[in-house]
């Protein structure tokens, strides 16, 4: 007897204001299901509070209390846990250590294309807004400003709902930019972004060299960039003893946002499953994380440079989850943010949403932006380079500019 599909995500709104919202999860399991479902909640804006995962090696049963928002929409939010759970008729002849890191299913790419009359403080921030109220998915983006003080966006995106093609979906995008932008917006077009159309709008690939070593070293530095970790170690540890058929990797470190799908992430990449694990976060910011684990061979791992290996992966990851740097550009101010790309392929989610947001908050306009991808140190990064305004970067220091940035991104703001 199988169970029923509405019964597979159970979503438990909060009983009083200031509860947790509580998400169960009853599906059959494969590796990376826990890193799948964290993205999906940290995409709609949720921080994880605790969570619990367990697993007999077929069927897995989660549990994450979130702290949500009014505006969260719940139903949306159940509907997109559900496509990334197995189906339960997977389950006869389910191959449980299956490859996981296949390539999602690509969508169409389009292009969304207009010209705003002027230049708007946020006004990339309040674009976004809209892209992820209709889930829209931003692949790449290509911004200036003319001149005579216009603004051109190009928008390369994907439709989550897979509708884009329609004249309705269409219309619906483009009165939602109407609403947003006002009588700024001058022209907004859609269409479908060919082959020749997305490789006119890559920018430059080229990185210098002094960025990419600082950046994206995955050498553990002395401190953190600005410090904000360095009261704060982070403590990675491996346990044989406490079972006989699982490995026991316990975290210790500060909390910050995303940091649960951070750690599934990285042990995504590394084709290891977690057959149980919990996560609490206290009210100091702390967090503790304790995750039973076995290889792609359903063994513990015995192996000390393998659980080396691990352990460093991890205190990277968990340590510097995103790169930000403010640096010279000719005689402008760039700001660069890196995001780690799962070898699935998916990045992740709202990173673009939280950099324009803090620099709207910083009272600083955008004069471009590249978003683009880039194989460096034998993995792969999602770049965003933001070229800032000349006149609104010179009365905010860069070290103000970086560190209002990844307080925003690590949700220490």
């Amino acid at each position: 007897m199988g169970i029923l599909r509405e019964d597979v995500v159970v979503i438990s709104p909060a009983e009083k204001a200031g509860d947790p919202t509580v998400i169960s999860v009853n599906c059959p399991d494969k590796t990376g299901l826990g890193c799948d479902l964290c993205r999906i909640v940290l995409h709609f804006g949720l921080s994880i509070a605790r969570g619990d995962f367990s697993t007999d090696g077929k069927w897995c049963y989660i549990v994450l209390w979130v702290d949500g928002k009014t505006n969260t929409r719940w139903d949306l939010l159940e509907k997109r846990l559900l496509e990334v759970c197995p189906s339960y008729f997977s389950t006869s002849g389910i191959d449980y250590y299956r490859p996981v890191n296949q390539q999602p299913k690509q969508l169409d790419v389009y292009l969304l294309k207009f010209w705003c009359s002027c230049v708007r403080k946020g006004l990339l921030h309040d674009i976004t807004l809209v892209l992820f109220d209709l889930e829209l998915t931003i692949k790449r983006v290509k911004v200036s400003t003319t001149p005579d003080g216009k603004v051109m966006d190009l928008f390369f995106i994907t439709d989550t709902r897979e509708l884009l093609h329609t004249k309705e979906r269409q219309g619906e995008t483009i009165l939602h930019f109407i609403t947003a932008l006002g009588d700024i917006l001058e022209s907004c077009e859609i269409e479908s972004a060919g082959e020749e159309i997305t490789a006119c709008s890559q920018g430059t690939s080229f990185l210098p060299s002094a960025i990419t070593e600082d950046m994206f070293s995955l050498e553990l530095p002395a401190r953190h960039p600005g410090g904000l970790l360095a009261s704060d170690p982070i403590s990675v540890t491996v346990d044989n003893s406490l079972s006989p058929s699982h490995t026991l990797i316990q975290i210790l470190c500060q909390d910050h946002k995303g940091l649960i799908y951070d750690s599934m992430r990285t042990l995504k990449d590394y084709n290891i499953q977690v057959s149980y694990g919990r996560f609490f976060a206290n009210r100091r910011g702390g967090c503790e994380l304790d995750l039973f684990i076995v290889q792609a061979d359903g063994k513990k791992i015995i192996d000390r440079n393998k659980q080396n290996a691990l352990c460093s992966r991890l205190r990277m990851e968990l340590f510097r989850p995103l790169r930000v740097a403010v640096v010279s550009r000719g005689p402008d101010t760039e700001l660069l943010v890196a995001n780690p790309v799962e070898l699935s392929g998916r990045g992740r989610p709202l990173v673009f949403h939280d950099i324009t947001l803090a620099l709207k908050n910083l009272n600083i306009q955008i004069f471009s932006v590249e978003i683009g991808r880039h194989m460096i140190c034998d993995r792969e990064w999602e770049v965003y380079r933001i070229l800032l305004d000349e006149g609104d970067s010179h009365h905010v220091s860069r070290n103000m500019i970086e560190e209002g940035v990844r307080k925003l991104l690590m949700g220490w703001e």
